[in-house]
């Protein structure tokens, strides 16, 4: 199938998402907020919302303000792609923590059990907004406190949903992982091409 398009704008400020398109060779460029534009209030929790619907409802929040900006800016036509991660502890949502004391009580929470890593994904086509949504599990060792402290002496908890990075040094306190790493990280790499693929975006055995 030949591609309709040569590149992806994304609307994200993540590094780690922009190596992931880099990984199968997705080209895109960034489109990022506006100076004016609160992007930290659109991840804002909902009262009683789960949190594979609050993922979704953020993914979807921030592809339609990528959609207004793209539009307002009269840039290229090219699909625009938006995720969002979230940590999640049965139903309780772990989001970026505000301060050291936060990040240390997630990282407390999370050590020694299971919990679950859910990255939506949203691609507007140009006509329609196609997404999808991927489900890990995550179980960490036991955290002793010097640990978590010299963790968040480190600075890698801040911005990270869930106090914490897979591919930083807290990996090695990871004893599994079952589903994507990629999601994990913050896109779904699976999920991800295969909306590439659907918009007619270009990249690695994208045929």
């Amino acid at each position: 199938m030949s591609s309709a398009f040569s590149f992806v704008w994304l609307a994200s400020q993540s590094p780690r998402r922009r190596q992931l398109l880099d990984q199968i060779g997705a080209r895109h460029e960034l489109l990022l907020a506006d100076a004016g534009e609160d992007a930290e209030a659109l991840e804002a929790e909902r009262a009683g919302e789960l949190p594979a619907a609050y993922v979704q409802r953020v993914t979807r929040a921030k592809l339609d303000a990528a959609r207004a900006r793209h539009a307002r800016r009269g840039l290229a036509a090219a699909p625009i792609l938006c995720a969002d991660t979230t940590v999640a502890l049965g139903q309780r949502i772990l989001g970026k923590p505000a301060d050291a004391e936060q990040a240390r009580a997630m990282l407390a929470s999370l050590s020694g059990r299971t919990h679950r890593v859910l990255s939506a994904v949203a691609l507007w086509t140009g006509t329609r907004r196609i997404e999808a949504l991927n489900l890990s599990h995550v179980r960490f060792a036991a955290l002793p406190a010097k640990v978590i402290d010299a963790y968040v002496a480190s600075g890698e908890p801040f911005g990270k949903a869930g106090a914490y990075a897979i591919q930083s040094a807290l990996a090695g306190w990871i004893e599994r992982i079952d589903g994507s790493h990629s999601g994990i990280m913050g896109l779904p790499l699976a999920e991800t091409a295969a909306l590439l693929r659907r918009a007619g975006v270009a990249h690695h055995l994208s045929a």
